[in-house]
C-alpha cells in the first residue's frame, strides 16, 4: 500500500515504507561506434558550461552537457560527417572536427557573444505583445507533422544529500504534431537500468510516477495551459529584460512574473524569443512559493493525514533547436525541493528529485505511433520496470547524458556494494 502526493505537471511522488530491493539485468550487445568525449568551458572564466547543446553537423544526433560541462557523443559508422557543434544561450557557436576530439576526455572552449542591435525604442507594451504574438506563431515555427525521437531520460531522488534512487532509461517517443491538439505524444522504454537505493532510505521512499510523460508536459509550446496562454496572460506582468544569441540567432529575454493572486500559484522567470519570427527558444521559470501553504495543496493529491508537505523550491528548463527552419524540443529538466515530516515529531527530512530528458535523435520518416499496449503509460513508475544494473558500456550505441560527478560517486557506492 502506498500514498501519493501529485506534483505539478503530472510528475508524482509515491511515499513508500522502504522495502528489499530486486536485483537483476539485461544488456544490449554493443555495436560499433564513434565515441566523442569533452568538457565544455567558458572561454573567459574557464568555468565548466552545464546544458549546452552538441550535436553532429548535418544530423539530427546530439546531446546536452551534465551540470560539470562534460559529454559523451557516439556517432554510428555510417554516418559520415566531419564535424560537431556546440551552442549555447549567449555563446558563440563553435565547430570542432571530429578527429581531433576522438581519443580521451578533450576541453572544448566556447565564447560568450554581445548581442549589438541597431537602436530601438521599446515601449512597456512591447514586451506582452512579443509574447502573445510567439504563442499566436506556434503553427509557423514548430513541426506541423509527428516526428519519431530518441531521448535519454534521468530522474534521481535525493533524501538530504544522499541519493536514494537513480533511474535512467532511453526512450522513443512518438511526437504528435504541434498543429493537432486531438493527437497525444506515446513513449516506449527501449531500455533501463536504475539504482535501487543507493543508500537506504530511513523514513520514506520516494517514487516517480509518469517518467517521460512528464518532461514531454513541460513542452509549454505544445501545452500553453501550463504557463503562459492567451487565457492565462493577464495574470502576468511581462519585461522586456535583454537580448542574447543563441544558436547565433538574437532573442529577447522577457521576464513574466504574477500580477494577480488566485487561490493557486502562478509561475516567475524567463522566455527566451527570437527577434525575426517570434519563436521561442528557451524557457527558465519556477513557481511561486510566496505562500507556501497553497502552493503545497497545489502539489497534493492525497497524502498520509500525518505527513506534512512543504514545498521549498522548484527550477524548470526547456530548451528547443532549430533545425531546416522549424524548432524541436531538444532538453527538459525540472527540479523539486521539499521538507516532508510527521505530525508530533521533532525533526523532518529534506528531499530533492530531478528529472531530465535530452532528445538525441529525430526523424519524420516513416514515424511510427506506439500501441497503448506497448507505450509507457502516464501512472507507471518507471524506477518499478528498469533491472538494477549500472556498469560504464551499458548503453551501447545510444547517447546519453554524463552522470554529474556527485551522481557518479553514488554510482561508484552502489557498484562497490554489488561486488561484495
Amino acid at each position: 500500500m502506498f500514498d501519493s502526493i501529485r506534483i505539478i505537471a503530472g510528475l508524482s511522488v509515491l511515499l513508500l515504507f522502504p522495502g528489499p530491493v530486486p536485483v537483476s539485468a539485461t544488456v544490449n550487445a554493443d555495436r560499433t561506434f564513434i565515441e566523442v568525449r569533452g568538457l565544455v568551458k567558458d572561454a573567459g572564466s574557464g568555468k565548466p558550461v552545464a546544458f549546452a547543446s552538441v550535436s553532429v553537423e548535418g544530423t539530427t544526433i546530439g546531446t546536452v552537457t551534465n551540470t560539470d560541462g562534460e559529454f559523451t557523443l557516439k556517432i554510428p559508422p555510417d554516418i559520415n560527417a566531419g564535424r560537431f557543434g556546440v551552442s549555447h544561450v549567449g555563446y558563440r557557436n563553435v565547430s570542432f572536427p571530429l578527429g581531433e576530439y576522438i581519443e580521451g576526455l578533450q576541453e572544448l572552449f566556447i565564447e560568450p557573444l554581445t548581442v549589438l542591435l541597431p537602436e530601438v525604442v521599446i515601449k512597456p507594451t512591447d514586451a506582452r505583445s512579443i509574447v502573445a504574438s510567439a504563442f499566436s506563431r506556434v503553427h509557423d515555427n514548430y513541426p506541423g507533422s509527428p516526428l519519431n525521437l530518441t531521448g535519454f531520460y534521468r530522474e534521481t531522488i535525493k533524501q538530504r544529500r544522499e541519493f536514494i534512487s537513480i533511474t535512467e532509461a532511453v526512450v522513443e517517443i512518438y511526437q504528435a504534431p504541434y498543429s493537432d491538439e486531438r493527437d497525444e505524444d506515446r513513449f516506449r522504454i527501449v531500455q533501463g537500468r536504475k539504482s535501487g537505493d543507493v543508500r537506504k532510505a530511513d523514513t520514506l521512499l520516494v517514487k516517480l510516477q509518469g517518467g517521460p510523460h512528464v518532461m514531454m508536459l513541460l513542452d509549454l509550446v505544445k501545452n500553453q495551459e501550463l504557463l503562459v496562454s492567451s487565457e492565462t496572460m493577464g495574470f502576468y506582468i511581462f519585461d522586456l529584460l535583454d537580448m542574447v544569441t543563441i544558436d547565433e540567432v538574437p532573442n529577447y529575454v522577457i521576464g513574466f512574473r504574477p500580477r494577480v493572486a488566485l487561490n493557486y500559484p502562478l509561475y516567475y522567470g524567463k522566455l527566451y524569443i527570437t527577434t525575426e519570427g517570434h519563436a521561442i527558444t528557451n524557457a527558465e521559470f519556477s513557481l511561486d512559493l510566496s505562500d507556501r501553504e497553497k502552493a503545497g495543496q497545489s502539489f497534493i493529491l492525497k497524502k498520509p493525514s500525518r505527513l506534512r508537505f512543504t514545498p521549498t523550491g522548484t527550477s524548470y528548463l526547456v530548451s528547443y533547436k532549430e533545425l531546416d527552419g522549424k524548432y524541436h524540443i531538444n532538453y527538459i529538466r525540472y527540479e523539486l525541493e521539499f521538507f516532508a515530516d510527521w505530525k508530533r515529531r521533532l525533526f523532518r527530512t529534506g528531499y530533492t528529485i530531478m528529472s531530465e530528458m535530452a532528445i538525441t535523435k529525430r526523424t519524420g520518416e516513416n514515424v511510427t505511433r506506439f500501441t497503448y499496449r506497448e507505450a509507457f503509460r502516464p501512472d507507471s513508475v518507471l524506477s518499478d520496470q528498469v533491472p538494477v544494473y549500472f556498469e560504464d558500456e551499458f548503453w551501447g550505441e545510444y547517447n546519453y547524458i554524463e552522470p554529474d560527478q556527485s551522481i557518479n560517486a553514488a554510482i561508484n557506492k552502489l557498484n562497490r556494494v554489488m561486488v561484495r
